[in-house]
């Protein structure tokens, strides 16, 4: 499946001390790669939200192998694991800029209805995106 990469420096706010990245602000970034995924599809959340569309994360996992520092350059690589249906699942790598692995995660979204706050199957236009992105 396609991947796409974001690259940002990490900021003053987001470390402590010791000028480390706290552990929470990883799922942050994660965040971030996940959007930019779906905007290269031509996808915003906003759009999905406006249209009664919500993806609350239902799994995350994160594997720590090295810190990220302030002012580093982080690379933050995502790639969707399989098609969605009801669930869109994404691995994720980020990099420091020397191509050090500093952590590898995985998440998991439900597509809900926000009027019912039920699960439905992934809407057709978003697969469609994805779709017509790999041919």
């Amino acid at each position: 499946m396609r991947t796409q990469e974001i690259s940002f420096r990490v900021r003053y706010a987001e470390t402590d001390q010791m000028g480390v990245v706290y552990h929470g602000n990883y799922a942050q970034y994660l965040e971030i790669g996940r959007v930019e995924w779906l905007r290269e599809f031509g996808i915003s959340y906003k759009s999905m939200e406006e249209s009664g569309l919500m993806l609350p994360v239902i799994s995350l996992h994160i594997n720590y192998k090295k810190p990220a520092t302030y002012d580093d350059l982080i690379t933050v690589r995502t790639t969707i694991r399989k098609s969605p249906s009801v669930k869109i699942e994404f691995d994720f790598e980020i990099y420091n800029e020397l191509s050090e692995i500093l952590a590898t995660a995985n998440v998991s979204l439900a597509f809900i209805d926000k009027s019912s706050n039920r699960p439905v199957r992934c809407p057709k236009y978003i697969l469609d995106a994805i779709a017509e992105s790999l041919s």
